[in-house]
């Protein structure tokens, strides 16, 4: 049987201390946690004090840290690490057949196109935070493209109106989905795949016989997602405003949490480690921002899209509904005994994925200025899946994050253009795409596999 005490230490070095409790009375507002645990090899024994492995990373300095990346290995807690490193395996592999793939114009290719079946990921990601699937999120993007095109040129809507309704069409659908799973009961992977084919047909009826409705790309949401359009129209300066508002953000967010953390008496970043992960970021964004401003700028698709993962990431980490969809993802009855209200997270999740495949199913008419009979058909669904896998999140629920749909789409867009860059059929993207997917979704497991040995599964 064991007790928790909280010690709370003081700035303070009385005589008779030791260097380390020296050292960990330096840790200005950080509370210590220890338990009382009797020794595993004599129960009889005297209980010994264990200290919050998190406090001593910190106090060892460099030395904690790598010890502590080594546990975080050995667990399983790899998060998007084996994805960056496939993604500096694969962008080096295409420059050294094809020196034009790191070129400034095909970078900027790549960060345009992502964006739209990475919407689509964005939403996947939060049904796989439940461990569940939703099969329909192609055919829904493909029908948010056809009703906006029949609103706009059969009916004449304002644009701006039209997008409205269909973003809210698409969370009808999506609500629609969760509830026949909540309430009624039926398997997610059942009621999507009915989706998928119904959705589809639906789409079809409404671009009636000519499969195709051109959209006017001069104004409006088609013009703004189009690929000629780009953030303060291709000022140099807007790529540096967006990745300064990038690094500011960032640290607003991080000593923000900081000083919650402090508050609460629980276990907090150091400053020094909050600055050397802004400064890492301040590299990559001012560095990614200069690479775009060598080709034509930022586009407003790939801003767009950014906006929406920061969003969605600060209501994932940062709000009661977010940790209500963690809670569910890692245990229904838990959660249930817990006093959350399983069946509306589920309808209210499956509505947001289905709201995301709309706006997904609008970047997509942005880039084609028109409604077809292709839009959301073809491999979009999986590879919208594979985006979110490959990412990072979890296909058994409770473990992910939105960035994973950036990451996925990288890994998978970067792959599409470069074998297009060597000429490479489109059987052999399948074929590869497919490869990274199982690879991604075995280390998952395995990861899985090691946090249960290690007793933190």
């Amino acid at each position: 049987m064991s007790d928790t005490s909280k010690t709370v230490k003081s700035d303070s070095t009385e005589p008779g201390k030791t260097e380390t409790d020296a050292k960990l009375e330096k840790t200005r507002g950080v509370v210590e946690e220890q338990t009382t645990v009797a020794p595993a090899d004599d129960p009889t024994a005297a209980p010994v004090s264990v200290v919050d492995p998190r406090l001593l990373v910190r106090e060892e300095g460099l030395k904690g840290y790598v010890t502590e990346f080594k546990r975080k290995v050995k667990s399983g807690e790899l998060g998007q690490l084996p994805v960056v490193l496939g993604l500096i395996v694969i962008w080096t592999i295409f420059q050294l057949k094809n020196d034009r793939f790191l070129s400034a114009d095909n970078l900027s290719n790549i960060s345009y196109f992502l964006s739209a079946t990475g919407m689509l990921a964005i939403g996947l990601v939060f049904v796989l935070l439940l461990g569940e699937i939703d099969l329909s999120v192609g055919s829904v993007s493909g029908l948010a493209s056809a009703v906006f095109a029949v609103f706009v040129v059969d009916h004449s809507m304002n644009p701006w109106l039209a997008l409205a309704l269909t973003v809210i069409t698409g969370i009808a659908i999506g609500a629609l989905h969760g509830w026949f799973f909540a309430k009624i009961g039926v398997p997610a992977f059942v009621v999507t795949l009915a989706g998928l084919l119904a959705w589809n047909g639906l789409m079809l009826w409404l671009l009636g016989s000519n499969g195709t409705i051109n959209l006017p790309s001069d104004s409006g949401p088609i013009h703004l997602l189009g690929q000629n359009s780009f953030f303060m129209d291709q000022a140099i300066i807007g790529a540096y405003l967006l990745a300064g508002l990038a690094v500011v953000l960032s640290l607003v967010g991080n000593f923000g949490e900081q000083r919650r953390r402090r508050a609460a008496g629980v276990p907090h970043r150091a400053t020094g480690e909050i600055l050397l992960r802004v400064g890492a970021l301040a590299v990559a964004a001012f560095a990614s921002a200069a690479v775009l401003n060598n080709a034509s700028g930022v586009s407003n698709a790939l801003v767009i899209f950014l906006a929406a993962l920061v969003v969605v990431d600060f209501v994932l980490r940062r709000t009661t509904y977010g940790r209500k969809v963690f809670a569910v993802g890692g245990g229904i009855e838990a959660a249930r005994r817990a006093g959350i209200n399983v069946p509306m997270v589920r309808i209210t999740v499956f509505a947001i994925s289905g709201g995301f495949a709309a706006v997904g199913g609008m970047f997509f008419a942005g880039q084609t200025a028109g409604a077809s009979l292709s839009a959301g058909a073809g491999d979009t669904l999986m590879l919208a899946i594979a985006a979110a896998v490959i990412g990072g999140t979890s296909l058994f629920g409770g473990r992910g994050t939105v960035w994973s749909a950036l990451l996925g789409m990288l890994v998978i867009q970067s792959i599409r253009t470069g074998l297009d860059l060597l000429n490479m059929n489109t059987s052999i993207q399948y074929m590869i795409t497919g490869g990274v997917l199982l690879g991604a979704v075995v280390i998952d497991s395995v990861s899985r596999k090691s946090q249960k040995a290690a007793g933190r599964g």
